[in-house]
């Protein structure tokens, strides 16, 4: 179970998270620029002995408001909820996104939820933040309402250019697109990664030899089709692996799926939670004319697959679920 407190819709906060400073924003990824809002307010927190939280919404704002194009999310609650934890946050607030919400005006969030609901002692945001019915509500306007209602606000100017490069989000989905999961780590500062539970498949891998833990990934998600390395915490351990994400043209073309390839592991894993971390490409997804040749190339990605791993960094969220 999480550490992190998780509030959905609260009505008021609970004594442990009383007052707390916050980080309001989307945070899809919680990638580098946004580490950056979360420092401060891990700072502010701490200069004001406060809790600290992020300030989130669910589902997505473009989801809502155009649910034809739904957003490939970098990050859904529970993948959040896991760096948040990982990063030292004290609390993660979701508020339903919604039409109530899509039509209240600036004032009335920071006077209903700010002020009224949540107690803030500040609030840390960056510049082009927008809130409130339309996009109404302005970094400007959040500075200066917290100031005539007693809460500090911070607001930071986005963080265009690092050694890597413009952060974004968008950044980082384009790279898992292409299956650049290296260039998604560099943007990200951690290697991106899934949860999820291990379902029933149709056993073709244990028959071949190769028993994989299936993961359904949302409909949305546009992670290139391939072959991966990947790190597995399951169990409060971790191992490595190699994982397919597709929809196995070999065999039925189906709907996608995640199957993972745990090295020198027996066991039984349905209906288990994993994380998959995928931390490099190996080639892309194929139609094989046999199964021999099939579980040739399998064979041939369990080796380069061990060879990536043996040379990876070990990732610093994983490191810390397992102790």
């Amino acid at each position: 179970m999480p550490r992190i407190t998780v509030l959905v819709d609260p009505v008021s906060l609970p004594r442990s998270c009383a007052q707390p400073v916050v980080a309001i924003g989307n945070f899809d990824g919680l990638h580098r620029g946004h580490r950056a809002i979360i420092d401060v307010t891990l700072a502010r927190s701490r200069a004001l002995r406060r809790p600290s939280a992020i300030l989130t919404f669910e589902p997505h704002p473009r989801d809502f408001f155009q649910p034809q194009f739904p957003v490939f999310r970098l990050t859904p609650l529970p993948e959040k909820t896991i760096i948040a934890e990982q990063l030292g946050l004290d609390a993660l607030i979701v508020l339903t996104f919604d039409t109530e919400l899509a039509r209240l005006e600036a004032a009335a969030f920071i006077e209903e939820w700010l002020v009224k609901r949540l107690r803030i002692s500040g609030a840390v945001i960056g510049s082009d933040f927008r809130f409130g019915a339309k996009r109404g509500g302005t970094a400007e306007l959040l500075a200066r309402e917290g100031a005539r209602l007693d809460f500090e606000v911070e607001v930071l100017a986005p963080i265009s250019a690092t050694d890597v490069g413009r952060v974004s989000s968008s950044a980082v989905r384009e790279a898992l697109e292409t299956g650049n999961v290296g260039r998604a780590t560099e943007l990200l500062g951690h290697r991106w990664f899934v949860a999820g539970k291990v379902l029933h498949g149709e056993k073709r891998g244990r028959d071949l030899g190769f028993p994989t833990a299936n993961l359904r990934l949302d409909a949305a998600c546009r992670l290139r089709h391939g072959i991966y390395a990947v790190r597995v915490l399951v169990g409060g351990r971790i191992r490595d692996g190699v994982a397919s994400y597709g929809r196995r043209p070999t065999f039925d073309d189906g709907a996608p799926l995640l199957e993972v390839f745990l090295f020198d592991f027996k066991g039984n894993l349905y209906g288990h939670s994993l994380t998959v971390e995928f931390v490099a490409w190996i080639r892309t997804e194929e139609r094989f004319d046999t199964i021999e040749a099939l579980v040739a190339r399998m064979r041939q990605d369990v080796i380069e697959a061990k060879r990536l791993l043996a040379n990876a960094i070990p990732l610093s969220l994983f490191e810390k679920a397992e102790a």
